[in-house]
């Protein structure tokens, strides 16, 4: 069992000004982040996806147990096989499982079953929550962990909006065959599954608003 020792916390105070220049920056920064679902087939260096990978992994956690993993995909007949059984899974939620209420919640979206992004974008990171960690043949209990790697999901999305690159998130239903096709462990189950590259020329996004501040926080 590991003891607690502790260390000098590295850190700067900075100058109230530079502060709030940094803030709005990074604001600025990411109101212009969107989700994308039309990639370009171009390359991306790989440095960025992996420089990505480890900011996400320098989220907090539960414990600070990291119950996460990340399979970084690029292998082109590995994507194939991944379309082909998300598109499985997808017609079947659109035609039979999606209610109606959560069809029309989707329509502005624009999305069906077809899942292009998994094969014309150069990388795809499937996310794993680890849900129990494995020592030998004891397993041991991991603590928020689907909190704990909601949080890093979105540090990673972060990174590669700063690294230019764009991404989706996508989930599809149910989410059980990515496991065994990428020959992951007992104890991870997938949490999501994320598209990076550059957008194609052709690319278009839905015309969509965010909240407003006061429409989201409550100051007290």
């Amino acid at each position: 069992m590991s003891e607690y020792r502790a260390v000098p916390l590295d850190w700067e105070r900075l100058d109230p000004g530079e502060a709030l220049r940094r803030s709005n920056a990074f604001l600025e920064h990411l109101r212009a982040r969107r989700t994308v679902r039309m990639f370009s087939p171009d390359s991306v260096p790989a440095e960025l996806v992996r420089n990505a990978v480890e900011a996400a992994g320098t989220a907090p956690s539960g414990a600070h147990q990291q119950p996460w993993t990340f399979v970084v995909v690029s292998d082109p007949e590995l994507k194939r096989r991944m379309r082909a059984a998300a598109e499985e899974a997808e017609r079947d939620f659109y035609d039979r499982r999606a209610t109606p209420e959560w069809l029309d919640a989707l329509r502005v979206l624009g999305t069906d079953f077809v899942k292009e992004h998994l094969t014309a974008a150069p990388y795809v990171i499937v996310v794993f929550e680890q849900v129990y960690g494995l020592g030998g043949d004891a397993k041991r209990k991991h603590y928020y962990a689907k909190e704990s790697v909601g949080i890093a999901v979105g540090f990673l999305l972060a990174a590669l909006h700063a690294a230019g690159l764009v991404a989706l998130t996508h989930t599809p239903s149910p989410m059980g065959f990515l496991r065994e096709l990428l020959g992951r462990p007992e104890n991870e189950r997938a949490f999501c599954v994320i598209p990076v590259g550059y957008p194609s020329r052709e690319a278009v996004v839905p015309d969509l608003q965010r909240k407003a501040l006061d429409e989201i926080a409550v100051f007290l």
